[in-house]
């Protein structure tokens, strides 16, 4: 029953645009050896954060440029300013229609005035804590539909009407 709410959770076909930090990270289970990109056995994330506004992730199966680029054409509007870190994927976003600007995090860059990736470092950072303290560990099967809880969470954050209505009103609009 778990599963079934949080499918309803959906995005719903979101267009982010002006400033949208993009990001990916990596979840699963602690190993030794390397961490971040290229670890064995977690499962990446990738998101794109409309600053203040709301947030779309997708888990994915790598965090090559063919899977990052498209992520982003569906999700923010042509023209946007995104602002990513160095990662090398990022680098053909003015090619393919938006304004690119990048920290250096491995050059302990992490701001430079309206140029950072806070704001989506935060909601990976309550994503983790709230999957690491909740449910433990979470399958990568079964990750989307975690992901995308917490997403509507995110984006429910604010606002008169009460999470739950906002929940209800969405599970209207599937049904038909």
């Amino acid at each position: 029953m778990a599963h079934q709410i949080r499918k309803s959770m959906n995005n719903g076909g979101k267009t982010l645009k002006g400033i949208v930090e993009a990001d990916e990270t990596y979840i699963g289970g602690k190993r030794s050896g390397k961490r971040g990109r290229g670890a064995e056995g977690k499962t990446p994330v990738i998101g794109v954060l409309e600053r203040g506004g709301s947030v779309v992730a997708k888990a994915a199966v790598d965090v090559r440029q063919s899977t990052i680029i498209p992520h982003i054409n569906q999700t923010v509007e042509k023209g946007s300013r995104v602002i990513t870190d160095e990662f090398h994927a990022y680098k053909i976003l003015p090619r393919v229609g938006y304004s690119h600007e990048a920290v250096n995090h491995a050059g302990k860059e992490y701001v430079r005035g309206l140029v950072h990736t806070n704001s989506i470092e935060g909601f990976w950072s309550q994503l983790k804590r709230s999957v690491h303290g909740t449910f433990h560990h979470v399958s990568r099967k079964h990750l989307q539909k975690y992901v995308d809880e917490f997403c509507f969470r995110y984006n429910h954050r604010s606002g008169d009407t009460a999470m739950f209505t906002n929940f209800l009103f969405q599970l209207k609009k599937a049904s038909y």
